[in-house]
């Protein structure tokens, strides 16, 4: 999700007549919030729903208006560097954060949502514009405009959505997490800690490795993470063919827990996997995606949000709020994306109540909930009497195509490999020579072994010498020699050990072979 949908501006003129009557109102913040702060009490904790809202783009989205159905928490979007000054907040470049009160009387809209008990989140960044840390250069002047909009707004949750060129600013993700954790640290022990989540994009094999990278950046700068939030949409070429959207969300979310894991445990934090699905946060573009032909329907929402409750994420938003209603009939083309409609027919239904549906928690409280004591799940023991294909073993050679068994899976071999641990945590699945098919079924047993008759070739002894094509047998098995070779025993070719001095002959050419001496 990204500033899409560029909003526009207000006229200078209307501009200018605000400015007049409430200018002097919006300098230095709202010190009405204060009267509200008590309306922030948690009334519930657990896992929430919150909707982005493009504040800039028109008409005006009224997500202060308690009868909207929002669940009652947004993520407002997006602040961004200023065209001019670099490290001055801006909302989407538009305006800065007094014309935003002025033009769109945003500091008394949050507060009256806050009033009525609603929670207010705070988006950086996007795909149209500089996130702060990509033009901000200055360490000290960076924290300084993230935390003039944290008091400015009285945040305790903030949302940092990277992607685009921001994600790939290496540079920029470093000033961006010790900025982040440098004001988290800051606010620690006050009455109102701060909360970061960290917004990405997703393919439905996981986060990319610039999304990796962020997540590392902020947990090697000390960085709490409340959670990462996957943008399940606009997955182009990744999507396999043939995949429905909802499919490829539920495969991203998937591997974006078995990703988060990994993170952590690199970066020497342990967790647990049904606290790595409290720490992810799914985000689905409702309606038409900017993907032609990639359309998130209404089953897909109430679908996604009963996997999500299923697995315990922590958070549900939607892209976007703005955007949750059928087009009117004067928009001509649905397939191009709107910013004021899904781009479907809603047959007079919300997108927000379906995703958000049993996540009433709220952001700031949801790390206060109790830990789950979670127990490390015993590792099945493979057994070689009914496992349908061979152990893996750490001297065996696998090569393409060749299956396994591993801790109660079924793995294939992507290439060559010997020595890599099938189940072995990575980041990406290109850094494994291995594909997970899936468990061992239960009714599965072993492909019958052909076995030689007795005679067929000389069983195997130790003190004979073998030479390069000399055959023998072993509990009725025919290995042949590749080279010459004494005392070497032929179980290591069972293995598949390239090692072997031997190798294991298959069972065509075992059948063949006892056809051949049945016919002499």
């Amino acid at each position: 999700m990204s500033a899409r949908f560029p909003g526009r501006k207000l006229s200078v003129l209307r501009l200018a007549l605000l400015s007049v009557v409430v200018g002097g109102l919006a300098v230095g913040g709202v010190t009405g919030f204060n009267r509200w702060e008590d309306a922030r009490v948690a009334e519930s904790t657990g896992a929430f729903f919150a909707g982005y809202v493009d504040v800039t783009a028109t008409p005006s989205y009224e997500f202060e208006d308690p009868a909207a159905t929002t669940g009652g928490s947004v993520v407002l979007s997006f602040i961004v560097a200023s065209k001019s000054e670099p490290c001055a907040p801006s909302w989407g470049t538009f305006y800065g954060l007094d014309e935003a009160e002025a033009a769109l009387d945003l500091d008394r809209r949050v507060a009256r949502l806050v009033q009525d008990g609603g929670e207010v989140i705070v988006s950086f960044g996007g795909l149209l514009n500089d996130e702060l840390a990509t033009a901000c250069t200055d360490p000290e002047d960076l924290k300084d405009a993230y935390a003039e909009v944290v008091d400015r707004y009285r945040l305790s949750t903030v949302d940092l959505d990277i992607e685009g060129e921001n994600l790939a600013d290496t540079a920029a993700g470093e000033r961006r997490a010790e900025a982040l954790a440098a004001l988290q640290a800051e606010r620690a022990d006050s009455d109102t800690p701060l909360n970061v989540w960290l917004t990405l994009p997703v393919a439905p094999t996981g986060l990319t490795a610039e999304g990796t990278a962020a997540v590392a950046q902020f947990l090697d700068a000390g960085v709490d993470l409340a959670g990462v939030n996957v943008m399940t949409m606009d997955y182009g070429g990744s999507r396999p063919e043939g995949t429905s959207m909802l499919a490829a969300s539920q495969n991203a979310a998937d591997a974006t827990h078995r990703q988060l894991q990994v993170l952590y445990e690199r970066a020497g934090i342990e967790i647990g996997p049904q606290a790595a699905w409290r720490k992810i946060g799914l985000t689905p573009m409702i309606g038409q995606n900017d993907v032609k032909g990639e359309v998130f329907t209404l089953d897909d929402a109430k679908a996604f949000n009963a996997f999500a409750a299923e697995r315990g994420v922590g958070r549900i938003s939607m892209w976007s709020l703005n955007r949750d209603g059928t087009c009117s009939e004067n928009y001509a083309d649905v397939t191009v994306v709107s910013d004021a409609c899904s781009g479907i027919d809603q047959e007079g239904l919300q997108f927000a109540p379906l995703l958000g549906d049993g996540f009433e928690g709220r952001a700031a409280t949801l790390a206060e909930e109790p830990a789950v004591e979670e127990t490390p799940e015993a590792l099945v023991e493979d057994d070689p009497e009914t496992s349908p294909y061979p152990i893996w073993s750490d001297v065996g050679t696998y090569r393409e195509d060749d299956r396994v068994v591993w801790h109660g899976n079924v793995y294939t071999a992507k290439y060559w490999t010997q020595g890599d641990l099938p189940d072995d945590p990575v980041l990406q699945a290109e850094e494994t020579p291995w594909t997970l098919l899936g468990p061992v079924l239960p009714d599965e047993r072993p492909v019958p072994a052909v076995t030689a008759p007795a005679g067929l070739y000389p069983e195997w002894d130790a003190k004979t010498v073998y030479e390069r094509g000399d055959r023998i047998l072993v509990d009725g098995r025919v290995y042949e020699a590749k080279w010459w070779t004494q005392s070497d025993s032929p179980e290591a070719a069972e293995q598949g050990s390239d090692a072997s001095p031997w190798q294991k002959i298959d069972d065509a050419a075992v059948l063949k072979a006892v056809e051949e001496k049945a016919g002499s």
